[in-house]
């Protein structure tokens, strides 16, 4: 059989959709187990589907974490049978307010950010998303607003913590085999 120059570049891409595939299988698996289990604090969750997408924009780049973050959302929402709920609105506008933080981040930040820093800021802009769509469209009160820095507190605790578990699946994939001719180094 003879190799073409093309096959490297089409068999890169299919490696790439795989593990596209399987951090959005992962990321809906965490999204819908995390749903189902008790918040410890009024709706909180500890947001570790983020690790998928946040692994997603630094081996891949930002279209491949937009694509694991709304997949995980709209994929996850149709499982657990609130597609287009409130429930479903505070975490469309969290994911997309996390997502351009963090994307900004990556892109401006390049090295000198690292998965941790990205992942804070994507906390942070999770929280104040759903405190701006709750305000607006649930809870049509200004006490909402008095929430925020006990939120911001939270998200910035598990923000750290899924940002070291992102770096330590970061580090680990790209020593893999499989990584060493792929992603976005």
């Amino acid at each position: 059989m003879i190799s073409s120059a093309a096959e490297p570049v089409q068999l890169e891409k299919i490696r790439r959709e795989i593990f596209l595939a399987l951090f959005i299988a992962l990321a809906v698996a965490i999204y819908t187990v995390e749903a189902l289990l008790p918040s410890p604090v009024l709706g909180l969750r500890l947001g570790f589907a983020n690790i998928l997408a946040l692994t997603a924009l630094f081996l891949y780049g930002v279209r491949a974490a937009w694509t694991v973050m709304l997949a995980r959302i709209f994929i996850g929402s149709l499982l657990l049978g609130n597609l287009f709920s409130p429930g479903f609105l505070l975490s469309l506008s969290g994911g997309i307010a996390a997502m351009t933080l963090m994307s900004a981040a990556k892109i401006l930040g390049g090295r000198f950010i690292s998965p941790i820093g990205v992942s804070v800021l994507g906390a942070v802009g999770h929280i104040a998303g759903q405190i701006l769509v709750a305000s607006m469209l649930l809870v049509r009160h200004a006490g909402l607003w008095h929430l925020g820095p006990v939120f911001m507190l939270v998200a910035v605790g598990t923000g750290m913590m899924n940002g070291v578990a992102a770096t330590l699946l970061i580090e680990t994939l790209r020593g893999h085999p499989v990584f060493q001719f792929s992603t976005n180094k």
